[in-house]
């Protein structure tokens, strides 16, 4: 049963995360390459990019889930390569295929995931009781995960990522599917978490949420190629807004990779059928 988070080390880099020249490939195809990239403590950060920009791949690396192919990164103090079950025991992941059971109640769910953190006893029936109450659940507490909103679901998994307070939280396309309401209460949520130090780390498909973060990076083709506060970016791009950024983004990213299919094969030197040497 994995225990509760550790201390960071005395000589921590004071980042929640911190990367340098980080790569990752799979065979020939380069998902990363050289990210350079670091995120204050307590900070709201957007990793934003169109899809097959690496912004999956980084946070599996930054997770301790995949080993880099060569570069360094440092999660709330530890080394993903070296220190991957520390790191993984000091943060929080959630997507929008978190693991809840929809045949326990929402009490049920916070229960089971304190205790896969290491809480027990009175420590584990305060935790519960604390985040029924901030997350405003407690009128839900006893009804199946299965029959909640999507709404309703998304704040309970956010309770389930958060049980044992991590240091920095993951949120992999959070509210992807949650109705307007939903998402403006779930990103009140969110920056109450940074205002009492949690490091945010979010990736997201909707531009009004990404211009809710202290800073963005923007990945395309497995490369850093923005970083900044929201206005920073904009003004970087000439774009009148983050939207228009990432639509450009998009329509460069698959304009380069229709190129790319469509480009015909030329056959190798010294194989048959190839260009002479003149």
């Amino acid at each position: 049963m994995p225990r509760a988070p550790d201390p960071p080390p005395p000589a921590a880099d004071p980042a929640a995360v911190r990367t340098r020249a980080l790569r990752k490939s799979f065979g020939g195809h380069v998902a990363v390459e050289g990210l350079d990239l670091g995120i204050d403590r307590g900070e709201v950060f957007g990793l934003l990019g169109p899809n097959g920009s690496g912004k999956t791949t980084t946070i599996r690396m930054l997770t301790g889930l995949l080993v880099p192919t060569s570069g360094e990164a440092t999660v709330v103090g530890f080394d993903v390569r070296t220190e991957p079950e520390r790191v993984r025991r000091n943060i929080g992941y959630m997507s929008q295929r978190f693991g809840l059971y929809d045949d326990l109640t929402v009490r049920e769910n916070l229960r089971f995931y304190a205790a896969v953190y290491g809480l027990v006893g009175a420590e584990r029936r305060a935790r519960v009781a604390e985040q029924l109450d901030d997350l405003a659940l407690s009128p839900r507490a006893e009804q199946l995960a299965g029959t909640l909103s999507g709404g309703w679901k998304q704040r309970l998994s956010l309770g389930c990522a958060t049980s044992h307070r991590p240091a920095l939280l993951f949120l992999d396309e959070p509210t992807a599917g949650v109705d307007p309401a939903a998402r403006r209460q779930f990103w009140r949520i969110i920056h109450a978490l940074a205002a009492g130090g949690t490091t945010v780390l979010v990736t997201t498909h909707y531009m009004d949420e990404a211009a809710q973060c202290g800073r963005l990076a923007f990945l395309s083709r497995g490369r850093l190629i923005a970083l900044g506060t929201p206005e920073e970016i904009v003004a970087q791009f000439g774009r009148p807004t983050i939207e228009d950024v990432f639509v450009a983004l998009q329509e460069r990213d698959e304009g380069v990779a229709a190129e790319a299919a469509s480009a015909p094969r030329v056959p190798a030197r010294g194989t048959r059928g190839a260009p002479p040497n003149n």
